[in-house]
């Protein structure tokens, strides 16, 4: 196809978007057949299905490839408007974060785009092994992500280290782990996980040499996560930047002071760049430079 129909992009990017091809068509301002067949209009021009038409509507790789791009000139034309649009017309920038990072230092980041405003934003949490697989799909402009490789078409900058303690409370700590952390203490002691894909917990306990198959409980909010430590029903992993202050005054304790496990975080990025985009990524730059426990040393790299 040489020359890509805008109009069929927009459908394809609404429906997977909004979720539906009725939802889609509200969002467009037209009919619902007409963005059946504009989507339509598209797969037959590039040869190829883009839509999973299950519910809600799935884009294939290829859709996700197409939309990356229709969201990338939309960022450009953006970029390229001489007056302010009208606050529905603001560009919307998606990343992806880990929820620890979008709890602690990451609206400090935002509050350079969001102060005049100047674009819409759309945080997409998700596990920090997993949020790179936003960016591959274009689901994203950029991710914070454990990964350190770029992706094709994307450039990746060294953030710095978030430090992990196994906290709990004193009361907690005096009942399950009298003796501190051990292979009978461990085998009892309830703690509590993020969710199924967070890894820290076994890598805390494998690095102290420990069984990993705890019993357990998921509790998928990085503010609950933590109150769900202080309120006792629980021990587990926090970021330290999170739970300094209840590690000074006492509320929570470190059951093995001294230990800790590291997730070194990585900013991926298109390398398509507007003014926007790159008052964004310098904002996260250099706030993660100032939270995290070692600042990027290195410009990143490209691929």
């Amino acid at each position: 196809m040489s020359v890509l129909d805008y109009r069929g992009l927009a459908a394809l990017d609404a429906v997977v978007e909004q979720g539906s091809f009725e939802r889609a068509a509200a969002a467009l301002s037209i009919t619902q057949s007409a963005v059946s067949h504009r989507l339509r209009a598209l797969e037959e021009a590039t040869g190829e299905l883009l839509v999973i038409r299950s519910q809600p509507p799935q884009a294939t790789a290829r859709g996700h490839r197409l939309i990356a791009h229709y969201r990338q000139v939309l960022l450009l034309e953006a970029g390229l408007q001489a007056q302010a649009p009208e606050p529905m017309a603001l560009p919307r920038l998606a990343i992806a974060a880990n929820a620890d990072s979008a709890a602690t230092w990451l609206l400090d980041a935002l509050a350079s785009v969001l102060a005049e405003p100047a674009c819409r934003v759309e945080v997409v949490l998700d596990d920090q092994d997993q949020t790179l697989r936003q960016l591959r799909e274009g689901r994203v402009v950029g991710c914070i992500t454990s990964s350190p490789d770029a992706v094709a078409g994307t450039s990746v900058v060294a953030l710095g280290t978030m430090s992990y303690r196994c906290v709990a409370t004193p009361a907690f700590a005096r009942r399950w782990f009298p003796d501190g952390l051990n292979p009978q203490s461990v085998a009892i002691a309830p703690a509590v996980i993020y969710n199924r894909s967070d890894s820290l917990h076994a890598r805390y306990l494998a690095q102290m040499g420990l069984d990993h198959k705890v019993p357990h409980s998921y509790f998928p909010s990085a503010e609950g996560f933590v109150a769900f430590i202080q309120a006792g029903f629980g021990y587990g992993m926090a970021p330290e930047i999170q739970v300094r202050e209840e590690l000074a005054d006492g509320r929570l304790i470190d059951l093995a002071p001294g230990t800790q496990v590291d997730v070194a975080l990585y900013w991926h990025r298109w390398n398509i760049q507007t003014a926007l985009t790159r008052t964004l990524n310098d904002a996260i730059v250099a706030t993660a430079g100032k939270w995290l426990a070692a600042a990027a040393q290195s410009q990143g790299t490209s691929c």
